[in-house]
């Protein structure tokens, strides 16, 4: 069992990562920190920590804490992440991990030299989804691939933490990223050219965005990110088109999907469907991160892809002029 502290009580812990805790076998739900010890304990009561604490401070003090989650708001993730390393705890921290490159390079250097692990926590790249795709890919069924083509939009914000600049938020940070890691996960190469747009509501943040990157095996891909659709809550949109030199993919297949799912396979000898049964992909990435701190399993989410990945949002933020 890994002892587990939550540093903060945002919505994607309550919803999503804690329950994903509670569901594996090998976690402890041991400690939770608030900005108050009343929202602390009210976090505590309701999935049975056994602290909590009123300050992220305290938390990381415990000596029994041996790994940290931090789904605290973006630009709050370098100050944390870099805390939680230098108290010798593991980390695992939302995406993204950083608001750029360099202080992405500067977490893992920490972790490696505090020898302790850190891993970005993209919990869709857990997903039997992912690796069966993975799977299509690597065998050739589809030849090399030329094009990707994906998007993942969702409802219009208004008072959210998600549309605040000085956050870390916008289309590209809160979406962007899943679409980026999407392509990366898929073309093996690095980035050559980039050309992106984006729209910018009253406050100067990107509310929908669209990027084209050239690779340097001459692979491309394409990719649409927005919180535009509206006010209906349950609305989103998401889509991945992978196009080789010998058949396709096509898939509806929901970021972060769990449950029951399939996507379709076109070749010269017809069309052929994947259906999986997908687990909640919180407890997958969980499960995984215990394996790194307990039998010195290699994290799924490397620190060469995070890097890779913060690289290539940095070159579309900057030609979307964010």
């Amino acid at each position: 069992m890994v002892k587990w502290g939550v540093l903060g009580t945002a919505n994607i812990a309550r919803g999503c990562t804690i329950p994903g805790m509670r569901l594996s076998e090998n976690c402890e739900l041991y400690a939770i920190a608030g900005r108050s010890i009343k929202k602390a304990e009210s976090f505590r009561k309701e999935f049975d920590f056994k602290k909590a604490y009123g300050s992220y401070e305290e938390l990381l003090a415990d000596s029994d804490v041996q790994a940290v989650y931090i789904p605290l708001p973006n630009d709050l993730h370098y100050k944390w992440v870099k805390e939680a390393l230098n108290a010798g705890k593991h980390v695992l921290c939302e995406k993204p991990l950083t608001l750029n490159e360099k202080d992405a390079k500067e977490l893992f250097e920490i972790a490696k030299k505090n020898g302790v692990i850190l891993m970005e926590a993209y919990a869709y790249l857990h997903s039997p989804y992912i690796e069966s795709l993975k799977e299509v890919v690597k065998s050739g069924m589809i030849g090399d691939i030329d094009y990707i083509e994906t998007a993942f939009l969702t409802q219009g914000y208004s008072d959210d933490i998600r549309i605040r600049r000085e956050n870390g938020g916008g289309a590209m940070y809160d979406l962007g990223c899943y679409c980026t890691t999407m392509i990366l996960t898929l073309i093996d190469s690095e980035p050559e050219d980039i050309k992106a747009q984006a729209e910018f509501n009253e406050d100067n943040v990107d509310i929908h965005a669209s990027c084209m990157i050239r690779f340097k095996n001459k692979a491309r891909a394409a990719f649409n990110v927005g919180m535009v659709l509206g006010i209906d809550k349950n609305a989103r949109f998401d889509n991945l088109y992978v196009h080789g030199r010998k058949g396709y993919i096509r898939s509806k297949v929901e970021y972060n999907k769990q449950g029951e799912a399939a996507y379709k396979i076109y070749t010269d000898e017809g069309v052929s469907i994947k259906r999986l049964d997908i687990p909640q992909n919180y407890s997958l990435e969980i499960e995984q991160m215990n394996r790194c701190i307990e039998n010195g399993e290699k994290p799924h989410v490397s620190s060469k892809f995070s890097v890779k990945n913060a690289k290539l949002m940095d070159m579309i933020l900057k030609e979307i002029g964010y």
